[in-house]
C-alpha cells in the first residue's frame, strides 16, 4: 500500500530502527532547523522519499546472521541521501550511534565487547598498519558453544569524517580492519565521492554481508540501494519512476526467492 497525505506529509507505517531513532534523538537535540538540501517537508516519514516516490510498498525482507555496526558522522542519520538507514532497513542486527571524539555511548563499548560477536572496523588497508588489516573474516572462534557472529564497524560520513573517526577513536584500536576490494567502482549517485574508488555505506555493507557468505542478503541490499537511488533522483527531477525498469524487476526477483526465516 503506498503511503497517503498526513498533514501536509506523507507517512508509513513507523520503522523504528536504529537509524530512524538515531534521527530522531539528533533532531531533538538539535538547537534550530536542519535545513539542508533535500531536507523540505513533503517527505515519507519512513522511506525520506518525497509522496510520490515513496518505496514503502516495495520493501523486501533479508535474512543475516551478521550484523552492523554503524558510526555516524554529525548530521548523517538526518540526511535524506545517506544510505546507513537501507542498511538498518534489512538487517536486523543494525546497530547505529553518534560518533564523538569526547563522549562515548557506553551501548557502543558494551557491544564492541559483547562476546557474542566479532567486531571487524571496515576501512582502506593503504591507511592502516599492515599487522591489523584483514581482507577475509578470520576463522570462527567460539564463545559459549556458539559462533561468534561477524559484526562490521562502519564509519558513516564523508571521506575526511570517515579518518578522523579512525583516527579517534582509540577504542577501536584493538579490532581487525577490514579492507576491501571492490570489483567494481561503486554506483551511488546522489553524492559526489571524493575518491573514485570510493563506496557508499550501503555498497559497503552489501561486500561485507557477501564477505560473511551471506550473499543474497547483500545482493538484496544492492538491489534496494538501486531502487531508493532511482527512486531520489526521479524526485529530484520531478520525473515519473517506471516501476518496470531493471533495478525494480531485480529487486522483486530477489524478494521472491528470498527464504523464510
Amino acid at each position: 500500500m503506498r503511503c497517503v497525505g498526513q498533514g501536509g506529509g506523507y507517512s508509513c507505517r513507523p520503522m523504528p530502527h536504529a537509524v530512524s531513532r538515531l534521527r530522531a534523538a539528533r533532531l531533538a537535540a538539535a538547537t534550530k532547523p536542519f535545513n539542508a538540501r533535500g531536507s523540505a517537508p513533503g517527505r515519507c516519514e519512513r522511506c525520506r522519499l518525497y509522496g510520490a516516490y515513496c518505496i514503502c510498498d516495495l520493501q523486501p525482507a533479508a535474512h543475516a546472521r551478521a550484523g552492523v555496526c554503524l558510526l555516524m558522522g554529525d548530521i548523517e542519520a538526518i540526511k535524506p541521501s545517506n544510505t546507513g538507514w537501507l542498511i538498518a532497513d534489512l538487517v536486523p542486527e543494525t546497530h547505529a550511534f553518534q560518533w564523538s571524539r569526547t563522549v562515548i555511548d557506553p551501548a557502543l563499548i558494551a557491544l564492541l565487547n559483547d562476546p557474542r560477536w566479532q567486531p571487524y572496523v571496515v576501512f582502506p588497508g593503504e591507511f592502516v598498519p599492515p599487522e591489523r588489516v584483514v581482507t577475509e573474516l578470520l576463522p570462527p572462534a567460539a564463545h559459549g558453544g556458539e559462533i561468534k557472529r561477524p559484526l562490521f564497524v562502519l564509519l558513516d560520513g564523508t571521506w575526511s569524517e570517515a579518518r578522523k573517526m579512525f583516527n579517534k577513536s582509540r577504542y577501536l584500536d584493538g579490532f581487525p580492519v577490514l579492507s576491501l576490494t571492490p570489483g567494481e567502482p561503486g554506483n551511488y549517485r546522489l553524492r559526489r565521492a571524493a575518491r573514485d574508488d570510493h563506496l557508499c555505506t550501503a555498497e559497503v555493507a552489501a561486500l561485507c554481508l557477501s564477505l560473511a557468505g551471506e550473499p543474497r542478503a547483500g545482493e538484496t541490499l544492492s538491489a534496494w540501494l538501486g531502487v531508493f537511488t532511482e527512486h531520489y533522483l526521479k524526485g529530484k527531477q520531478n520525473r515519473a519512476v517506471d516501476r518496470g525498469s531493471e533495478v525494480h524487476e531485480r529487486l522483486r526477483e530477489l524478494a521472491l526467492a528470498e527464504p523464510a526465516a
